[in-house]
């Protein structure tokens, strides 16, 4: 196995959990301006916070919701290439990736302005594409 794909896909995983923080810093001060968690209705989820918090505050968690969607993909990627071992573009591709979800990340976060936001976005997913191929290929010619 070659463990230096898989330190971009631990960076990521780090930059969840910061994303998890930063939203839960905000949302719980937020929720508490509104009468706190004990007026939530029972069974709540997140989504039921859409237009009870202000949009600002709503940002986070929808990064956050997103950094458990596409990037599951790229951790099998990852996944896949370190055990049939991977090459420079691989590796360059994943930290590509993983600047890119960041990025992503900390402008959803605070602009939130969708041209930017979905350009980032597409760069990220072609990267993943490739890995993807790549790995495919890796996969496919051996044996």
């Amino acid at each position: 196995m070659q463990p230096q794909i898989l330190t971009p896909a631990a960076v990521l995983v780090l930059w969840s959990i910061v994303m998890l923080f930063w939203m839960a810093g905000t949302r719980l001060p937020a929720l508490k301006q509104i009468g706190g968690m004990g007026k939530a209705k029972p069974g709540g989820r997140g989504q039921d916070l859409e237009g009870v918090l202000p949009d600002q505050i709503n940002w986070k968690a929808h990064n956050y919701t997103h950094l458990m969607e596409q990037p599951t993909l790229f951790y099998a990627t990852v996944a896949i290439l370190a055990i049939m071992g991977p090459g420079l573009l691989d590796v360059t591709l994943a930290w590509i990736y993983v600047v890119l979800r960041v990025v992503h990340s900390i402008w959803q976060a605070t602009v939130n302005r969708l041209p930017v936001r979905f350009m980032m976005f597409l760069l990220s997913t072609l990267c993943l594409s490739a890995l993807a191929l790549r790995a495919l290929g890796a996969t496919l010619g051996h044996g």
